[in-house]
This record gives C-alpha cells, structure tokens and sequence, in this order.
C-alpha cells in the first residue's frame, strides 16, 4: 500500500520549481509523448478496421461468398438445377444464378469501361447492399420493363440522368459478312445505386437475367453461380462441398478472390501498429531520463528522507508513484483524445477540406466514399494496456536507483 506520505512526496515532486525547470519540461513531453501514441494509436487502428470491415462488407455484400464458374466460352447450363443442388449444402444460404460481362457504355457525351450483372428481380432485392441505397427510381420495374439499374458514379461520368438512355456495346458481338459487329443495345435507366464504394457506384450495371442472356446471346445459361453462406469468415468447408457438387466448375471463395487486397490489409495494420507503437517507447524512455535526473537532483532529499526513517521499498515507491502518474494520466487523455477523433472522424475530415480547399480522401483511390472509423474496444483496451505496462517498467530503474543511495555518500557532497 502507498502511504499518505509517499504520495504527498510523489505528487511534490511532480509541480515544477524554477531550478527544477528542464526536469519538468522533460516530465511533460513525456507525458504529451504517450497522450499523442495512444491518441495515435487507436485512431490508426480504427480506421484501419473501418477499412477493413467496410470493404469486405461491401464486397460481400455485392458478390457472392463462394462462386461457381465457367471458364472461357464454358457457360453454365441448366442452372436452375445446379443452383438446387447448391443451395443444399450445408451453411449455403442462397444459390444466385448470375450473368457477368464486360461492355462499354457510351452515351453522346462520354463512355467508360462497365461491368453488366445479368441477376433476377428477387435475387437482387435480396442483396440488402442494393436494394437499400437505391436512390432514384426502383426495384419494382425491375425485370418486367426493359431497362437497367445503374450505379450513381457512373451516370454522372456520362454525363446522363435517370430516365436516360444507356448505351451498351458488347465486344460479343454478331457475326457477319464483313465479320464481327459488337453488339450495341441502349437501355432506359430504371433505377440509380450508391452503396458508397467507388468501384462499384463507378462501374456497375444490374440487368435483368433474362434480357442479359438475350444481349450476351447466352440463350438458357448463366456464366456463374453465387453462393451466400452462414459464416463468410470461413468459407472453406462449403467451397470444398460446392466443389464436389459443381465439378467440373470452378470454384473460388471471396478470400481467394480478393487475397491481394486482403492480405495488404492486414499487412499494413500489423506494421502501423507496430511504427506507432514506438511513439510510447520513445515517450517511456523520456521518462526513464526525467527521473533519472529528478533522482540525481533530490539527492539530498532521499538522504535526508533516510535518515529520518523512510525505508528503500518507501523511496521505491515515491518515484514509481511520480513516474506512473505520467503514464497513466497521459494515457487517458491520449484514450480521451482518440476516441472522440475517432467517433467525429467525418465530419474533422470535412472541416479540414473547407479548411484547405482540398480533398483529403478521393474515393477514386481509397474506393470509399467516406472516411470509416471502427473502434474495437478490446484491441483499446490492449493499447491501454500496454501503454501502462510500458510506463511502469521505464519507472522501474530509476526508483531501484532511488533506493540504493546511501545517505552518507549522498550528504558528504552537499
């Protein structure tokens, strides 16, 4: 237990006096040390998990967790039987037959790159990513008119507006005398998406499963089959299962899909928290220093303190009590700090753009529209942790230090 004493010498030692002034000044950078590597910290990590959760959900959330699918000029037909046989696996939620195909769409003022998703109206107001950010227009038209639904980026990029028509030239094209002639269709814009991914509000065309096997000219057969599962985290069993099933299909998994982007992800959480864990290294062993010369300067002190009675586990005590002061107190106001940066996150963003008249996040490179934040309160909990842990240990040399001065050496000199 710390005595009143202790933490009356303690506390005295933390207020600054004029001759004490660079060890003060010292004392409070490492306190603003670890406020700023926590603070840093958790605001690091969190928007790495934002990240991380925001595009694995949206990509699950637009493609299927396990898909099934030809190669080349082998479609997959009679998928309507498939698909049954699909959905009875075990951990198989639903068993999507689907059209996917690259076109460029034109319209008179520009053209770009799209990907047209042959799907069926019930299939896609089960894709909850869509059919809840529909923003003008809706599903209900879907599949019983000719039309396409759209995604917002990419009307804006030509230049069109809802009820427009879209032109669509398939490199598939009619073969004739003079040789292949791309197919080219327009479709009226039935419905306009913004899930808030850049690569999918940018790129994306949704088209009726029926119409999309008459435009790729597919007749009775689709080009893949997405599987939704219980447990998107661990795909695997039903990948295999699926495999057996579709053979010869292939058959690949979201995580296999998207492994690069995946595995950068973690990659690159794991090495930030291991560069901003230094920033509480640093801060640790600028206590190590303030103590160390706060010890060499009440040297009198401790002697005095000696001879009166105090005991070496009591001085050990004072300056482990004087130095965790700083790591705890700066601790919490870094915990303070990250969390209310991390839960304002957006609209800090915002101001600082009408600040600098710039964009500090272009969703053309970072493919979100806004900045995620996602606090884990266990992993805050462990940068607390260890932020402790660290500040107690840098404590423990300087008050061992403390405790070994004799006071009759101590005293000769003063």
């Amino acid at each position: 237990m710390i005595s009143a004493f202790e933490r009356t010498v303690a506390f005295r030692y933390l207020r600054s006096r004029r001759q004490e002034g660079f060890i003060s000044v010292t004392a409070g950078f490492s306190l603003l040390g670890i406020c700023l590597g926590v603070a840093a910290l958790i605001i690091v990590m969190s928007v790495m998990n934002g990240f991380r959760y925001e595009l694995i959900n949206r990509i699950l959330g637009f493609n299927g967790h396990v898909t099934v699918a030809g190669s080349g000029n082998f479609n997959i037909g009679n998928y309507d039987q498939l698909a049954l046989k699909l959905a009875e696996i075990d951990g198989v939620l639903t068993a999507t037959p689907t059209i996917e195909g690259q076109v460029l769409a034109t319209s008179t003022n520009a053209q770009a790159g799209a990907l047209v998703r042959g799907v069926s109206r019930e299939d896609l107001e089960r894709q909850t990513l869509i059919a809840d950010n529909i923003e003008m227009g809706s599903l209900a038209e879907f599949g019983t008119v000719p039309g396409v639904v759209v995604g917002a980026k990419l009307l804006q990029r030509l230049g069109l507006n809802y009820g427009d028509n879209i032109t669509l030239i398939s490199p598939k094209g009619v073969p004739t005398a003079f040789g292949t002639v791309p197919r080219s269709v327009a479709y009226p814009v039935i419905g306009v998406f913004d899930v808030g991914m850049y690569e999918f509000d940018s790129s994306v065309v949704f088209m009726p499963l029926d119409q999309a096997q008459v435009y790729f000219r597919l007749e009775d057969a689709v080009t893949q089959i997405e599987l939704t599962v219980t447990n998107p985290e661990e795909p695997q069993a039903v990948r295999e299962a699926a495999r057996r099933v579709a053979d010869p299909f292939y058959v690949l998994d979201w995580q296999q899909a998207n492994r690069h982007l995946y595995g950068a992800l973690q990659v690159e959480r794991n090495v930030m928290f291991l560069i901003l864990t230094l920033i509480i290294v640093v801060a640790a062993f600028n206590i190590i220093s303030s103590l160390i010369m706060l010890v060499k300067d009440k040297n009198a002190d401790i002697a005095i303190m000696r001879t009166m009675g105090a005991t070496r586990g009591s001085l050990m005590r004072i300056f482990l009590l004087t130095g965790a002061s700083i790591g705890i107190v700066g601790t919490l106001v870094g915990l303070g700090l990250g969390i209310v940066f991390c839960l304002n996150i957006e609209s800090i963003r915002q101001f600082i753009q009408y600040l600098t008249s710039t964009e500090l996040f272009p969703s053309e490179v970072y493919f979100l529209s806004q900045l995620p934040a996602r606090v884990e309160w266990v992993e805050v909990a462990s940068i607390v942790v260890m932020s402790l842990v660290l500040t107690f240990l840098a404590t423990l040399y300087p008050a061992w230090r403390a405790a070994r001065i004799d006071p009759a050496e101590a005293l000769r000199y003063e």
